[in-house]
């Protein structure tokens, strides 16, 4: 088998672990099982999750076999880290829901085709629902020093900002039962998780050592973050999603193809499965040839195929090339459409019979009528990427595209949405 360690280091994938010279010789030395943790507390995973599901597949890919966990238990409870107040619980039923969409995600990563490190996705609810609570106090709580629970970095947090319950407080307990559980079931080793989570990570560690008097290891892997510390999509209150459903494919390619020159390298070496060679190659051309961002281009690319498929892609793709004036508008179908001028300045409007330059203002694309006229006199104005010379011309009814949408233009890159309200 290959070595997975320094594979991972090189992508800067390793921000913690247990005895790492150790781990790398249990890698080595044959198929290891290994789980991460997926906790429902909303509809839908995100980036940060996404670096942990693509650290998962690059050990399966090396030989080790992955069981992705679905906190049915603990997406009951909530985790304190990274929280400076208490969660609120959701309703059992709606973390039930979550639970299903979120396994179908992690399946989506890994693969579960039959052979020897064929996947398996489990819920911690299956052992967590039915257990005593004196069989959970004996034989699982008598094994955790409330000095040491005490010491962790998040219950130290919440503590000096306000306090913490005793509900949060066992997080760490059960979280550690999974790692138990699984060694128990599937000879699971070693456990895998965001560097917020070092604390619960090795409390697992420590209940096997204490219970089974056995050695597993715990890797963790780094927050992702933009350059000034913060997570990304966390300042705006926005998660970059990986459901359609909350984040269109169009939306989620336009995130990866705006980063900076300065981000893309690093996020080529988590996000994407390309080789070093090919990320230094690409690291050459942010250099030698910025204009061109081919680097952001393949980072766009190659991530929303991974979360969405070739033909979202493809799609996404075609929207952005249209929107700005390279393809035909009408070739578009109208859920990409929608999607893409979503992300646009629009405006919705009950009727037909405002002129260009309205709508231009309408839209927000300019803040004035009279520099909106000015636009079209000098030339630089476009409704469905036509240019528009008259500064009194209406739209009518045929220049809808599917019967609902105006795309505006000023200039090559301002680009507005008109809705028709039906």
């Amino acid at each position: 088998m290959s070595d997975i360690i320094d594979e991972l280091a090189w992508r800067g994938l390793i921000a913690d672990s247990t005895d790492l010279d150790d781990l790398r010789k249990s890698l080595d030395a044959g198929q290891v099982t290994f789980y991460g943790g997926f906790d429902p507390t909303a509809p839908s995973l995100h980036i940060g999750n996404l670096v942990l599901l693509l650290t998962m597949r690059r050990l399966q890919l090396a030989g080790h076999r992955p069981i992705g966990l679905v906190g049915g238990a603990t997406g009951l409870i909530g985790d304190p880290s990274g929280k400076s107040a208490e969660r609120i619980l959701n309703p059992p039923e709606v973390v039930a829901g979550w639970v299903k969409r979120i396994g179908e995600q992690v399946s989506r990563f890994l693969d579960f085709e039959p052979g020897p490190a064929s996947a398996l996705l489990v819920s911690n609810l299956d052992w967590t629902e039915g257990l005593p609570v004196l069989a959970y106090l004996r034989d699982i709580g008598k094994h955790f020093p409330v000095s040491q629970m005490l010491s962790r970095e998040v219950v130290r947090a919440r503590l000096e900002s306000g306090g913490i319950s005793y509900t949060e407080f066992s997080y760490q307990i059960l979280q550690a039962n999974d790692f138990l559980e699984l060694y128990r079931r599937y000879g699971c080793t070693l456990q895998i998780g965001g560097s917020d989570q070092w604390g619960n990570l090795v409390s697992g560690v420590d209940l096997i050592r204490r219970v089974a008097r056995e050695t597993v290891h715990a890797l963790a892997t780094p927050l992702i973050t933009k350059q000034d510390g913060t997570k990304y999509g966390k300042s705006e209150g926005d998660a970059i999603s990986l459901s359609p459903e909350l984040m269109s494919p169009y939306a989620f390619h336009q995130f990866w193809l705006n980063r900076s020159d300065a981000e893309v390298p690093s996020l080529l070496r988590v996000f994407t499965f390309r080789s070093r060679a090919e990320i230094e190659d690409l690291e050459r051309e942010i250099t030698e040839r910025p204009a061109a961002r081919s680097a952001q281009r393949v980072l766009a690319d190659d991530v929303t195929t991974l979360v969405h498929g070739e033909d979202e892609t493809a799609r996404a793709k075609a929207a952005a090339r249209a929107l700005f004036g390279h393809a035909n508008l009408r070739d578009l179908d109208e859920k990409t459409l929608a999607a893409a001028l979503d992300e646009a300045p629009h405006a919705r409007i009950d009727r037909i019979g405002a002129s260009v330059a309205d709508l231009m203002v309408a839209s927000r694309i300019e803040p004035t009528k009279s520099a909106a006229r000015r636009d079209i006199e000098e030339g630089g104005a476009y409704l469905n990427n036509v240019k528009v010379t008259d500064v009194t011309v209406v739209p009518g009814e045929s220049d809808f595209l599917h019967g609902r949408f105006l795309v505006l233009r000023r200039g090559k890159r301002m680009v507005g949405g008109i809705e028709l309200s039906r």
